[in-house]
């Protein structure tokens, strides 16, 4: 193992190199103003940081194993996947970004940290210059090492979840296609609800016409059939578990890993470097492609580089690229969007890739976000600030910040709440809606329509601030992380948050199930 010494005085602005070293100490000389800490998959968090400010885990285990990196959740420094960098001075950044799988850096006191989880050597770009400049050179490595999306324009998608969630069924999704009329919507998504159990990729009792039916209905309308898939996680229901048993991972006592929990409870992580789990894995995209769907939005998908013991050993990361190419290979000319997903591993297998938490019809859910710690929770503030944290992978693969609301009907952020998660759709240009086209009023379906036609001409001012169009977007109001250091008993005499999510999220999906007609 080598430990390559750097002082950060001994680069001078806009200066930039590469090192070949299993380990990088860079020595800040002091502590700096602020630490970049990038997350490790889709929903984790990426921001600026305070660097005296200590990291507070996540308070709820199964939030822990789903939202961040299990390995680093507890560790005393912060911990940054792949990249990170410190802001000395204004106009002043130095940025440690590794060029290989499994790099980490750590913020010690006043010293960058850098190494590979395996031990093993790699490579390391370290630059310092302007922001904008040293994540841009950083960008254009990744690009030449891994590879770049294969399409030009991200596409405009319709997603059944934000407004259904799981509560789906043919009718119902045949009403929103026909409302859409000749909005100029790319890609028609179906999300999770269509199969019975998350795992059990078969049509469920709610599609008897079949998958492939639906599809040749989207087609009809001169759009591509998108289509929801978790591949890497499985629950304890499923018949697979129980045939299948030697297919999960497991740690080094034998026990079953946890990949956290969902709507559907624990979900368990596959060991997808069985072959006979990438044979299934094979099987399964070829045939929901075979349906006729090009659009394939693969969920959970940090599962596949969970800590564990493998049926084959190596380094956890390059297990889960392993098995995305696998699937990208069997994807074929299929379009795939990747979601809980390591970001740098991920790179060139997708094309497109969620670069935040999931949005939501309310700014924060002040529960699960403040009083857990957890900055990862679904929640509108949530996503754009991580969001905006990683624009600088746009030009390696469309960025996409989910879903954007044009509804005022179960919609409770503010007009100017709305206005900034609509204007991140413009900065990334992945343009996406949930809302079902009964809901909107004839202007907010005209607002639409503008939306997804729309180029605007975008510059950037400030670190949180653009110009679009001439108009001035200031996106710090989303940008401070709110942690709870209360008693419970006194947090929740407070604040209300858990009303929120049942009022403006589970209960719509309901009532519009029964109600929609």
């Amino acid at each position: 193992m080598t430990t390559l010494l750097l002082d950060a005085d001994a680069l001078s602005p806009s200066a930039h190199q590469i090192f070949t070293a299993s380990r990088v100490d860079l020595n800040l000389t002091q502590p700096p103003k602020r630490f970049y800490r990038h997350g490790w998959h889709s929903w984790t968090l990426a921001a600026w940081l305070d660097p005296h400010e200590p990291p507070l885990p996540i308070r709820a285990p199964e939030f822990r194993a789903k939202d961040e990196d299990p390995a680093y959740a507890f560790h005393k420094n912060h911990v940054s996947a792949w990249v990170s960098a410190v802001e000395l001075a204004e106009n002043d950044i130095l940025l440690l970004g590794a060029l290989g799988l499994s790099g980490r850096i750590e913020l010690d006191g006043s010293t960058l940290k850098g190494f590979y989880e395996d031990g093993h050597q790699g490579d390391w770009f370290v630059g310092r210059g302007k922001e904008d400049e040293v994540f841009a050179q950083y960008a254009a490595l990744l690009e030449t090492k891994f590879g770049k999306t294969r399409f030009e324009k991200p596409p405009r998608v319709w997603c059944s979840w934000y407004s259904l969630y799981k509560w789906i069924d043919e009718s119902v999704l045949a009403k929103a296609l026909h409302g859409l009329g000749d909005l100029p919507f790319d890609v028609f998504q179906i999300d999770d609800g269509w199969e019975d159990e998350s795992g059990h990729w078969e049509a469920g009792r709610n599609f008897p016409s079949g998958m492939a039916a639906f599809a040749e209905k989207i087609q009809a309308t001169g759009r591509t059939a998108g289509i929801w898939l978790s591949p890497f996680i499985v629950t304890p229901n499923l018949k697979i578990f129980h045939e299948h048993n030697d297919w999960i991972l497991r740690d080094e006592q034998g026990n079953l890993v946890t990949a956290g929990r969902n709507w559907t409870g624990t979900t368990y992580a596959l060991d997808v470097t069985h072959p006979a789990v990438l044979e299934w894995l094979d099987r399964l995209i070829r045939k929901v492609v075979g349906w006729g769907y090009g659009y394939l939005k693969l969920d959970f998908l940090y599962a596949g580089a969970a800590v564990g013991k493998r049926y084959k050993e190596m380094p956890r990361e390059e297990a889960y690229r392993s098995a995305l190419r696998v699937m990208r290979e069997a994807a074929g000319d299929a379009y795939i969007l990747a979601c809980g997903a390591p970001i740098i591993p991920s790179l060139g297998l997708c094309d497109g890739i969620r670069i935040g938490p999931d949005v939501t019809p309310y700014w924060l859910n002040r529960a699960l976000t403040v009083w857990l710690n957890n900055p990862n929770d679904p929640a509108t503030q949530n996503a754009i600030r991580t969001s905006l944290h990683r624009l600088w992978l746009k030009p390696l693969v469309h960025i996409d910040p989910d879903v954007l609301f044009f509804r005022t009907r179960w919609n409770a952020l503010t007009p100017h709440e709305n206005q900034l998660l609509q204007d991140l759709g413009t900065l990334t240009g992945f343009k996406g809606s949930s809302d079902l086209p009964w809901w909107w009023k004839p202007s907010e379906k005209e607002k639409v329509r503008e939306f997804l036609e729309a180029a605007p001409q975008v510059q950037k001012l400030r670190r949180y601030c653009y110009q679009i169009d001439g108009r001035i977007v200031d996106f710090s109001p989303a940008m401070p992380i709110s942690v709870s250091h209360m008693d419970f008993p006194v947090w929740l005499a407070r604040n209300w948050g858990f009303l929120k999510i049942v009022w403006h999220q589970a209960l719509p999906a309901i009532l519009t199930q029964r109600l929609h007609r």
